[in-house]
């Protein structure tokens, strides 16, 4: 399951925004990230999936820097049962072009 950036910045100005997990290398992170994004790198996400737990019930997205890691990660998310995990489509480069266009791009 992917989401389009437009989708997700609707989303977050909801009442009851999805949650965001980030799964790119530390250095990514701290360069531009989403606000409040929990931060797991996608090499970590298997011994670190307790992290996790109060999620597998949830909607929530998962986004890198151009989507194909993320999207590795949630096909192994729903693999073990976190069905709400979806992709965002062209991860955060796609979301500094078409929804903030302040957020640095690398």
């Amino acid at each position: 399951m992917q989401i389009l950036p437009v989708d997700l910045a609707r989303m977050l100005a909801e009442t009851d925004p999805p949650r965001l997990l980030d799964v790119r290398e530390p250095e990514e992170h701290a360069f531009a990230s989403l606000p409040g994004a929990l931060h797991i790198p996608l090499g970590q996400l298997e011994s670190r999936i307790d992290e996790l737990a109060s999620w597998q019930a949830e909607d929530f997205v998962v986004y890198c820097h151009h989507g194909m890691r993320s999207a590795r990660a949630v096909g192994f998310l729903r693999s073990i049962g976190f069905t709400g995990a979806a992709n965002l489509a062209g991860g955060i480069d796609r979301w500094s072009l078409e929804v903030d266009p302040t957020l640095p791009r690398y």
